[in-house]
């Protein structure tokens, strides 16, 4: 990985691409520190120390501290990622839509996207104005005209298709994928504050303690297993041989090739897990919006809110915990099959192969060989989909341990790690790319 890091930066367009993808962050996290106008610091500050956690608290984590100073990318990016999972889902019941997925071409992508972006303004517009509505009560903000509502929401809006926009930028001019880097930064800044957690937890009030420290070693332990385990997931592949017949073009023959097709065991990469987060706390989200005081309540709606937040907070039931960790846990191994089959259609690679005068050993070829991928892929699908689920669960179950509030959790480290293997296999292959274009040249 670093070989690939420092031959990037000796090759002149890999490394424009870098740095411009550095500059892009390093305007995100200036964003995060550009309080929207209208609102009392002072104020602001009692207000989110008092709600630090549960859906604020997430909210913070992915905005990388934004939320908490209510910057410009208070948002942060989850009205796109929420309205990213509605088109998807909206494409399996609407057959117009789901053709201009998957026959579209390039202008069914650029329409898709077009909605996606419109939704996103439409969310962005809900969750502005709910969380003026819920934070209106504390007295954050200066005066209560409507100009003053109206200034907030319009920021927040801002900020937002900012964010989307400095996504993109990235995505077509920079290194990997945009939204999932503005996430990876946001949580990678509370990499201090983890630090300083674990420094606390050894040294206690002041003096050394042997429990901190065991319970220090064990956080790092696990992390280290943890990152390991999805390294192995992400870069675990299942080759699938394909052989080519011979046949002639021309006056020379050609073919005989064999090959494989990779099937790994996350081809969805980190997004089951950013589309499971996001679903399970988005009704917390909405409730929020218009109970600014729900966590002091009682009834259906508090139950809702409590079950919501169990992904991010510990200060809630165990049941909720519990039940919230088993349905987080189908979600995942859901939106992996989901994704992964959105992403890649086996009957048309299997219809790609036949029309090459391709074959898999032993399979005959067309539906068979649909029948044989499909097989293949359920079975990595369902051991890649429960493994990532699993390791999202079990830091649930490490916060119930006295003194120890983690800053990262399994779902954290898995987008982190995930992202960062995906940002590496592309400067390898951009890499690639300068190196055939130079030998041909």
């Amino acid at each position: 990985m670093f070989k690939t890091i420092v031959n990037a930066f000796k090759t002149p367009d890999v490394r424009k691409r870098i740095l411009y993808t550095l500059l892009l962050i390093v305007l995100f996290r200036l964003g995060c520190y550009i309080t929207i106008p209208g609102v009392d610091t002072v104020a602001l500050g009692e207000a989110m120390s008092a709600s630090n956690n549960g859906m604020a608290g997430l909210i913070n984590l992915i905005s990388g501290g934004a939320f908490s100073r209510f910057s410009i990318f208070a948002m942060s990016i989850t009205p796109y990622i929420t309205a990213s999972i509605v088109i998807q889902l909206l494409g399996m019941v609407i057959p117009s839509l789901e053709r201009l997925m998957k026959e579209g071409g390039e202008e069914g992508t650029n329409r898709i996207n077009r909605y996606t972006k419109l939704l996103t303004i439409v969310l962005a517009l809900i969750e502005g104005i709910g969380l003026y509505l819920s934070y209106k009560a504390s007295g954050i903000f200066v005066g209560d005209s409507f100009l003053t509502g109206f200034l907030v929401v319009i920021s927040f809006m801002a900020g937002t298709s900012l964010l989307m926009w400095l996504g993109e930028q990235i995505t077509d001019k920079g290194i990997g994928n945009g939204i999932s880097i503005i996430i990876f930064v946001g949580i990678i800044s509370g990499l201090p504050s983890a630090v300083t957690m674990i420094w606390n937890l050894i040294m206690g009030t002041g003096a050394f303690s042997t429990t901190g420290l065991l319970t220090a070693l064990g956080i790092i332990i696990g992390a280290i297993i943890l990152i390991a385990g999805v390294i192995f997931v992400q870069q675990a592949e299942r080759r699938i041989p394909v052989q080519y017949a011979k046949k002639v073009v021309g006056r020379k023959m050609v073919g005989a090739q064999n090959t494989h097709i990779p099937l790994k065991l996350a081809m969805a990469g980190v997004m089951p897990i950013i589309f499971a987060s996001s679903f399970m706390t988005f009704p917390a989200m909405i409730i929020q919006m218009f109970i600014p005081n729900i966590a002091s309540t009682t009834g259906f709606w508090n139950v809702i809110y409590q079950f919501s937040i169990a992904t991010s907070s510990s200060a809630v039931p165990v049941g909720y915990t519990i039940v919230n960790a088993i349905i987080y846990l189908l979600l995942i191994v859901g939106f992996t099959f989901f994704y992964t089959y959105a992403t890649f259609n086996p009957a048309e690679v299997s219809n790609n192969i036949k029309r090459n005068g391709g074959f898999i050993p032993g399979i005959r070829a067309g539906k068979p060989t649909t029948d044989y991928l499909k097989a293949i892929m359920s079975k990595l699908l369902w051991f890649g989909g429960l493994f990532l689920a699993i390791i999202a669960i079990l830091p649930m179950l490490v916060r119930f341990i006295p003194n120890l509030d983690l800053a990262f959790g399994g779902t954290s480290i898995l987008i982190v790690v995930g992202v960062a293997l995906e940002m590496v296999q592309q400067l390898e292959s951009l890499l690639v790319m300068r190196h055939y274009k130079g030998f041909l040249d």
